[in-house]
């Protein structure tokens, strides 16, 4: 069963696609090539930063050295 929210969304739909007229699309023909091209890089680029940010947040961390010098047998936090 759909949640009400996807109801009303399915619902809606026929009417959105009503308001459009078709050949209302002004300048939707292909791309220049500069501009492909700036959108293919900065897309690289934006992905190599998440791949980047990804690989520094997932790395090991080195354990904090204990600063009473006990051994802590029962807290696997501690030892």
């Amino acid at each position: 069963m759909l949640p009400s929210s996807n109801i009303l969304l399915l619902l809606l739909l026929p009417v959105a696609a009503a308001q459009i007229t078709p050949g209302s699309c002004s300048g939707c023909g292909p791309l220049p090539l500069p501009l492909l091209a700036g959108l293919v890089a900065a897309d690289a680029v934006v992905s190599l930063l998440i791949v980047v940010v990804v690989f520094i947040c997932a790395r090991p961390h080195d354990r904090p050295t204990q600063e009473d010098g006990k051994v802590y047998i029962n807290m696997p936090g501690r030892g």
